[in-house]
């Protein structure tokens, strides 16, 4: 296992960095990290990447996964333990961030999109928190 570095740019269209644990399979390497700020890729996703002096940048998506990337920022913190309890009975995992109130979720494959979303979109309309789809391989029927 080792880490591999994404660029992309950020919301004021700088570019940026994010590092994430990445497991080598063959010549590529499978994402073992739910992202926070580097968009398109998911959990398991397989990706090539290119060493520039010994750190290894990606530089294609090579299959993805059927994992979606959800980022929630919330606006209290009192409500962050209930809605990762939430989303924990839904099938989902996450991740906390450097950023104390917001988390990176995955939603495996197997796992229903729709109630993941409408449960969202409700607390985003209560003004409890906003939401991102980062990246999203769900279809929602």
């Amino acid at each position: 296992m080792g880490k591999i570095i994404f660029e992309y740019q950020d919301l004021e269209d700088n570019y940026a960095l994010e590092s994430a644990w990445a497991e080598k399979q063959g010549e590529y390497y499978k994402l073992c990290n739910i992202l926070f700020y580097a968009p398109g890729y998911s959990w398991g996703d397989i990706v090539s990447v290119e060493d520039r002096n010994g750190e290894l940048y990606v530089t294609d998506l090579i299959e993805e996964s059927g994992h979606s990337t959800i980022r929630i920022i919330f606006y209290t913190k009192e409500i962050i333990e209930p809605t990762i309890q939430q989303l924990n009975g839904f099938g989902c995992t996450y991740e906390g961030s450097n950023i104390a109130k917001l988390i990176s979720v995955d939603v495996p494959l197997t796992v229903n999109y729709k109630p993941i979303k409408e449960f969202l979109t409700e607390g985003e309309i209560k003004k409890l928190w906003s939401y991102e789809e980062s990246c999203l391989a769900h279809e929602i029927d």
